[in-house]
C-alpha cells in the first residue's frame, strides 16, 4: 500500500496526520464553463490591490459558478440556435450514461464495479436550505440495491456524520469533507472480508482552526440575509444561494478577510458555496484512490470505478479516472460544462434510473450465470 498516512483499524477513536505543502493562492480555479481569469493576469491584479481586487475576483467567480442558459455579467446571451449547437456538440463529447448503458455494461465484464456517488445535486436535488437536502425513498432504494452488488461510497463535501444521517444506509463507505474524513463499514460483508473498519482522517490538527473560523464566519454572516455557514468538521462551507446578488461582495469580503489570518487554510468554490479547507494535498480524487486501495484494487486491472457527481470538486475524481484510463466519470448537469467526465446525466432522477438499471443488469447477469 502506498503511503496515504492512513489507518485501517476497527478502533472507534480517530487519528489524524498533517501534510505540509507550500501556501497556495486564495483563488483556486477549477472546472467551470465561464471562469477564464488567466493566472498571470490574476497575480498582477492581486499585486496591484491585494484586498479589493481579490474580493472583485471572487465576485466574478461566484457569478461564474451560477451558470444559466445565458452568459454571466454583461456578456450577451447566445442565440438560441448557437446554444442548441453548443449543447449538441457537448453531448456528443459527453453522451448520456443512460443512452450508453450497454457500452458501460460491456466494459464491466469480468471486472468488479466500484461505485462512487456525490450527494448534493447527485443523490438529492440542490435546495435553498442545505439542511433539508433529503434524498427520496426511491433514490435510497436504488443506492441500497447498488450497494448489495458493488462496493459503494458516498463522497461529499458535507460532514461525514451529517451525510450518513441523510442517506441512512449501513454497509456503505462514507467520505466526508471532500474525502478528508472516511469511514467504512465496521461489520464484515462480501466487499469487506477482512472484518476491519476503514478509517482515514487527514487533517485532525486543523480541527481547532476550522472550528474557530466557522464561529467567526457565523458571527460575520449574521447580518447578511440568506447566508448560511455550515461546519463540515474538516472544512467550512459558506452557502450564498439565498443571498441577494448585491450582497455577494460582502460575503466574499468577510470570507477573504477572515481567511487572510489563516495561511494554512485555502478557499475553494462549488455551486453557490465558498469552502474553506486545509492546505493539504487531498481531494475527492485522492479519496477515490485511497478507497480503491483499501478494497484491494490498487493497480488492479480487474476493477471498473464509476464516479457520479455534479460539482467542480468532483472533477478531481473525474481526472483521476481519465488519467488512469480506467473507469468512468459521469457528470450530472443540464448545461454544458468543461469536464473530465466521460458521460453525463441531467439530474438526480436520471442518476436513480441509471443506478436501478445497473442493479437490474447485475441481477440478469447472475440469473444467466
Amino acid at each position: 500500500m502506498t503511503n496515504h498516512n492512513a489507518l485501517i483499524s476497527d478502533a472507534k477513536g480517530s487519528i489524524g496526520v498533517a501534510v505540509r505543502v507550500p501556501n497556495q493562492s486564495l483563488f483556486s480555479p477549477g472546472g467551470g464553463r465561464y471562469i477564464s481569469i488567466p493566472r498571470k493576469k490574476l497575480v498582477q491584479k492581486l499585486e496591484a490591490d491585494p484586498s479589493q481586487t481579490r474580493i472583485h475576483t471572487w465576485i466574478e467567480a461566484m457569478r461564474a459558478s451560477s451558470p444559466t442558459r445565458t452568459r454571466p455579467g454583461n456578456i450577451s446571451p447566445l442565440p438560441e440556435s448557437d446554444e442548441e449547437d453548443e449543447y449538441s456538440s457537448w453531448m456528443a463529447q459527453h453522451p448520456s450514461a443512460l443512452t450508453m448503458f450497454e457500452e458501460i455494461a460491456e466494459a464491466s465484464k469480468g471486472k468488479q464495479i466500484v461505485m462512487f456517488l456525490d450527494y448534493d445535486g447527485t443523490l438529492s436535488p440542490i435546495v435553498e436550505n442545505p439542511d433539508r437536502a433529503y434524498m427520496s425513498e426511491e433514490m435510497r432504494e436504488a443506492v441500497k440495491g447498488v450497494a448489495r452488488y458493488f462496493p459503494t461510497a458516498i463522497v461529499t463535501g458535507r460532514c461525514r456524520d451529517k451525510v450518513r444521517r441523510f442517506v441512512k444506509l449501513p454497509g456503505l463507505y462514507y467520505a466526508g469533507s471532500h474525502g478528508m474524513d472516511i469511514k467504512g463499514p465496521s461489520k464484515r460483508n462480501k466487499h469487506n472480508k477482512n472484518n476491519k473498519g476503514v478509517l482515514f482522517q487527514a487533517a485532525n490538527e486543523f480541527l481547532p482552526m476550522i472550528d474557530k473560523v466557522s464561529k467567526c464566519l457565523v458571527d460575520k454572516m449574521r447580518d447578511i440575509e440568506g447566508a448560511n455557514v455550515e461546519n463540515n468538521k474538516f472544512c467550512v462551507s459558506v452557502h450564498y444561494r439565498c443571498v441577494d446578488q448585491k450582497d455577494w461582495g460582502l460575503v466574499a469580503e468577510h470570507v477573504t478577510s477572515i481567511l487572510s489570518e489563516y495561511p494554512k487554510l485555502r478557499l475553494t468554490q462549488g455551486r453557490k458555496v465558498l469552502e474553506i479547507r486545509p492546505t493539504i494535498k487531498w481531494d475527492k480524487g485522492k479519496a477515490l484512490e485511497f478507497l480503491l486501495e483499501s478494497l484491494g484494487f490498487a493497480n488492479s486491472n480487474d476493477v471498473l470505478p464509476i464516479y457520479i457527481g455534479d460539482d467542480r470538486t468532483d472533477e478531481d475524481a473525474f481526472k483521476v479516472l481519465r488519467n488512469k484510463g480506467q473507469g468512468f466519470g459521469i457528470l450530472v448537469s443540464k448545461i454544458p460544462k468543461e469536464t473530465s467526465a466521460t458521460y453525463s446525466l441531467q439530474e438526480p432522477s436520471e442518476v436513480g434510473e441509471f443506478l436501478q438499471r445497473l442493479v437490474e443488469w447485475k441481477q440478469m447477469s447472475l440469473r444467466g450465470r
